[in-house]
């Protein structure tokens, strides 16, 4: 009964410890289960991963081995905002032109339909096209105190105070007066006050060439052979050159630059070319209007061969007076002028930056218009840009800056 007893006894303590053996087992099957399940401590993490909170225990964690983690994949790249912008180069031309009717009466009321431009003879699409009647002026008046002009100057003074006080609008306009003879002297920058410019127009006065004239000498002081030279010449074109390049040039781009030439255009020492001042000219998006102005008596004696060419290919006039009452006219229509322009904007289908000179032709395109015989007044060409834009050079002849 003892050995029954005792036998019952080792096998209860037996089952015992054979269930829990069982149940150690269980549980540590389950545990590599779930870690099998769940994410690889391996793997690099995510930045999801890394922002979840790391679980807590209030049990001691023991100490592991340290482990080498693979060194993870660089992070992509920041994306840049300005990716997202999409960038469009066009090169944009700019052309103002004006119409008349053959009265000789503007025309305001165009459409951008009435009218095509072609480039080299191929037909450019129109970007833009507007009626431009308010845009802020820049101006350059230029003033011929030659010996050809001693008795007309006062003329030209006159008239140049007439357009001050008909076309400039005080605070919103700025002026530049220019007077030369065989050398340029700017005799007033830029500026919005038009006091200054009247003084600059008061300063302009004729001086003989230095001499013993009738027992008296004049031009004071005496200068050298080269000034006295000088002083009886006539640089035309070095003043318009340098008021394109060296004065209008460097006023706002949303400007309308213009340059009123007052002269009879007997050029004769200048130290560029007819050509070259046109090309500055247009350059740098200057319209010239000018004022032939010859004898006194009569006003003859005024190169307009030359003061065609270089307003008409720069998109301006040339007139000439043949009384007061015409100069007046003159400034009149150039004030009308001025007012009734339209600008068209296109972007050239020959997409080289090879510097060269391109023409440009605006023709009416409205079959009732062309009807009309409408004359259309306008720039013929512009410069294309170069291919690495360098900033434009001054030709070792060309004249310096007053």
């Amino acid at each position: 009964m003892s050995n029954g007893k005792g036998f019952a006894l080792r096998l209860t303590a037996f089952l015992t410890i054979a269930a829990m053996f069982c149940v150690v087992s269980w549980t540590g099957t389950h545990a590599q289960s779930n870690n099998t399940s769940g994410q690889n401590p391996n793997r690099p993490r995510r930045v999801s991963d890394a922002a979840a909170p790391a679980p807590t225990s209030s049990s001691p964690v023991p100490s592991q081995a340290p482990q080498t983690q693979p060194t993870p994949p660089p992070p992509p790249p920041l994306q840049d905002d300005e990716d997202d912008v999409v960038r469009v180069e066009t090169d944009l031309t700019n052309l103002l032109f004006t119409a008349v009717d053959k009265n000789r009466r503007f025309v305001t009321n165009l459409q951008q339909s009435d009218i095509r431009v072609v480039e080299d003879g191929t037909p450019q699409e129109i970007f833009t096209f507007t009626r431009q009647t308010d845009l802020p002026l820049s101006l350059a008046i230029i003033l011929d105190r030659s010996a050809s002009q001693q008795y007309t100057l006062p003329d030209q003074k006159n008239a140049a105070r007439t357009f001050l006080d008909s076309v400039v609008r005080s605070g919103k306009d700025e002026i530049a007066v220019i007077s030369f003879t065989g050398t340029v002297d700017l005799e007033q920058d830029l500026t919005g006050s038009a006091a200054r410019v009247r003084q600059a127009i008061e300063r302009v006065e004729y001086v003989p060439p230095s001499g013993i004239v009738d027992n008296q000498q004049v031009g004071t002081p005496p200068i050298s052979d080269t000034n006295q030279r000088l002083a009886g010449s006539t640089a035309v074109w070095d003043a318009v050159w340098l008021a394109s390049k060296d004065v209008l040039s460097q006023s706002p781009e949303r400007t309308r630059r213009a340059i009123i030439l007052l002269t009879d255009g007997d050029d004769r020492d200048s130290q560029v070319k007819l050509q070259d001042a046109v090309d500055q000219a247009i350059k740098a998006d200057v319209i010239i209007y000018s004022i032939g102005i010859g004898d006194f008596v009569n006003y003859t004696g005024i190169d307009e061969k030359a003061l065609r060419r270089l307003s008409e290919r720069t998109g301006g006039r040339a007139f000439f007076p043949e009384s007061d009452a015409d100069l007046r006219a003159a400034f009149a229509q150039i004030q009308d002028e001025l007012r009734s322009q339209y600008l068209v904007a296109f972007s050239s289908t020959n997409k080289s930056r090879n510097g060269q000179f391109r023409q440009v032709k605006i023709e009416v395109a409205n079959p009732e218009l062309r009807k009309q015989n409408l004359r259309l007044t306008y720039r013929p060409g512009y410069f294309a840009r170069s291919g690495n834009s360098p900033t434009a050079q001054r030709p070792s002849n060309a004249p310096r800056r007053p």
